[in-house]
C-alpha cells in the first residue's frame, strides 16, 4: 500500500475534519481525513487515494478517520473472478431491457427531479432531499478526474442515473439514483452488475464500492457480489477475513 508521504500523493496535504454526527451509525460521532487542494487530484492522484481508502463526493475527497471506530471498511469487487449467484442473474434478466448512454456531467432537468424523487423517497428527512440545484451539481457534477454519468432508461422512460469514476486498475462507483416507485424491481442491483461486466469488457480487475459497515443494513448488499476485498490495516484482504 502505498504511504502518503510517498509520490504521487506527496504533492496534497491531509487535515482531519472536526467530529460530526455519523451518517451510518446512529448516536455516533465521526471525522474525516480530506485531501487537499482538490484541483491536484486528478486521475493517477485519485487512484492512489481510492487505493488507499479514500472516496470522493464532488471534488471533496476523504476516508474515514474516527479516534475509537474502524466500522467503516473500503470494499471492491474482483471484477474478474465473479459470478453471480440466482439471485443476481434474475436482477439481470428482470432489467436486460434497459438501454445505458454514457454522458458528460452535465445538468439535465429530468435527472435532477428523478434525482429529488429519489431522496424524498429512499432517504427521507436525511438533508439531501431538499437539495437544491447547485447542491446537486456539486455533488455529482463536479469532478477533476475521469468520470461518466450514466443514463438507464426503458424506451423514452428514464429509470436510473449513475455517476462513475474510471481509473487505472478499475471502476469506482460514486452514486447512483433510479425510480423509487416502481415495484418490483431490482435496479440498485443491477447498476452494479452492469459496472462489474464493464470492469469485465475493459479489462480492469476491481470495482470500488465505496465503505462497507457490518452493523449497517443498508450497506449489506456490498458484501453479496463476490469475491470483494475490504481493506484493513492498510492491507486489501477477503471480506469474509475481516467478518
Amino acid at each position: 500500500m502505498t504511504n502518503l508521504n510517498e509520490s504521487p500523493l506527496s504533492i496534497l496535504q491531509f487535515y482531519t475534519t472536526a467530529p460530526y454526527p455519523c451518517s451510518y451509525l446512529p448516536e455516533r460521532m465521526a471525522c474525516s481525513e480530506v485531501a487537499t487542494p482538490s484541483h491536484r487530484i486528478d486521475t493517477a492522484v485519485y487512484a492512489e487515494l481510492v487505493r488507499a481508502g479514500f472516496r470522493r463526493s464532488g471534488s471533496f475527497t476523504y476516508r474515514p478517520k474516527c479516534s475509537y471506530c474502524t466500522a467503516c471498511v473500503p470494499i471492491r469487487v474482483l471484477t474478474q473472478q465473479f459470478r453471480a449467484n440466482r439471485s443476481q442473474r434474475r436482477a439481470a434478466k428482470l432489467h436486460a431491457n434497459l438501454v445505458v448512454r454514457e454522458l458528460a456531467l452535465d445538468f439535465d432537468a429530468e435527472h435532477y427531479a428523478l434525482y429529488l424523487r429519489y431522496q424524498s423517497r429512499r432517504h427521507p428527512g436525511g438533508g439531501m432531499d431538499l437539495d437544491n440545484e447547485e447542491q446537486y451539481r456539486h455533488f455529482l457534477l463536479q469532478s477533476h478526474v475521469r468520470s461518466s454519468l450514466l443514463e438507464f432508461r426503458d424506451g423514452a422512460d428514464l429509470r436510473m442515473v449513475s455517476v462513475i469514476d474510471q481509473l487505472a486498475d478499475g471502476l469506482s462507483a460514486v452514486y447512483t439514483f433510479f425510480d423509487p416507485d416502481l415495484p418490483g424491481t431490482s435496479f440498485g442491483i443491477y447498476n452494479i452488475l452492469w459496472q462489474i461486466n464493464h470492469c469485465q469488457r475493459l479489462g480492469l480487475p476491481y470495482l470500488y464500492l465505496g465503505y462497507w459497515i457490518t452493523e449497517s443494513p443498508k450497506m449489506s448488499y456490498k458484501a453479496q457480489f463476490q469475491p470483494t476485498e475490504g481493506l484493513t490495516g492498510m492491507r486489501w484482504q477477503a471480506l469474509g477475513n475481516l467478518r
